[in-house]
């Protein structure tokens, strides 16, 4: 989880700027069609089933909707129309979100620790952010609201993956539902903007590559193979270390600066995870 979550941090930077150099729409079919591509290979040279058992076949087809075009979709296109920052802090919501639907399908039991350490793991989010005029100044809202049904997607996705993950494995898991949503996609090869892509330049090929590999497929992978193996609310919340890991990434690559609030914001992260996981 520390490893998806040092790729996902990084997602939030490459999206922001591919995402000045192309539409949403492209890189979300461009993306979830170069992962399914991978997947598709890596699923047919490693030992284990082609297919999933066709009673779990709505699933993947249903839940490939949602994890991909939904939850891609609206990522890339609230990026797009907010910020960076904005989105690590939204998807820090995952795990209380997770946590309650946990509990009102009756998957998880009550659990107040994880309770109280997702709520500590979001007052630093939300100190470090807040307080931080660099996030929450400015900015568009809409974009903001696409991202938060980017998070609810995750969600969404996150409790099904908990249910199909133990069977399958995290590699076949995303891989199935990464091809999946690449089908509910093909149609929107029809409205690419090729003229835009043929006149980006190597950096946005280089953060679509990096959405592509990097997050879509390792990322995933790692998000799933967790999910075998913990709680749901348990993998989610490290979720919030997201929004610390990005501040970190902006200040070594772009020079923002790290105020008292970060560090305070970033303990406050830092013990909620502790707390939740104990």
């Amino acid at each position: 989880m520390v490893a998806h979550t040092l790729l996902s941090s990084g997602t939030h930077l490459a999206a922001k700027v591919a995402t000045a150099e192309a539409s949403a729409l492209s890189l979300v079919v461009l993306r979830l069609t170069a992962a399914a591509l991978i997947f598709t290979l890596v699923i047919a040279m490693t030992p284990g089933p082609r297919l999933p058992a066709r009673r779990h076949w709505p699933s993947f087809i249903a839940f490939g909707f949602v994890a991909g075009p939904l939850n891609q979709g609206l990522f890339l296109w609230g990026v797009q129309h907010s910020n960076a920052t904005h989105a690590s802090l939204l998807y820090a919501l995952t795990p209380i979100g997770v946590y309650l639907v946990s509990l009102a399908l009756r998957r998880e039991a009550r659990h107040p620790r994880r309770f109280i350490g997702a709520a500590v793991a979001f007052t630093g989010v939300l100190l470090l952010f807040v307080l931080g005029d660099k996030t929450l100044a400015g900015g568009h809202w809409w974009g903001d609201l696409a991202i938060l049904g980017a998070v609810a997607a995750w969600v969404a996705w996150t409790i099904e993956a908990r249910r199909l993950s133990p069977i399958y494995g995290g590699l076949r898991t995303s891989g199935w539902a990464t091809i999946a949503g690449s089908i509910w996609l093909l149609p929107g090869f029809a409205l690419i903007d090729w003229p835009e892509l043929g006149a980006a330049d190597a950096t946005l090929w280089a953060c679509l590559g990096y959405l592509v590999l990097g997050t879509s497929v390792v990322s995933y992978v790692l998000w799933n193979w967790s999910l075998a193996r913990v709680d749901a609310s348990r993998v989610a919340i490290f979720t919030n270390l997201q929004p610390v890991a990005t501040a970190l990434l902006a200040f070594v690559l772009l020079g923002e600066h790290l105020g008292w609030e970060t560090a305070l914001g970033g303990l406050l992260v830092l013990v909620g995870v502790r707390v939740a996981q104990s």
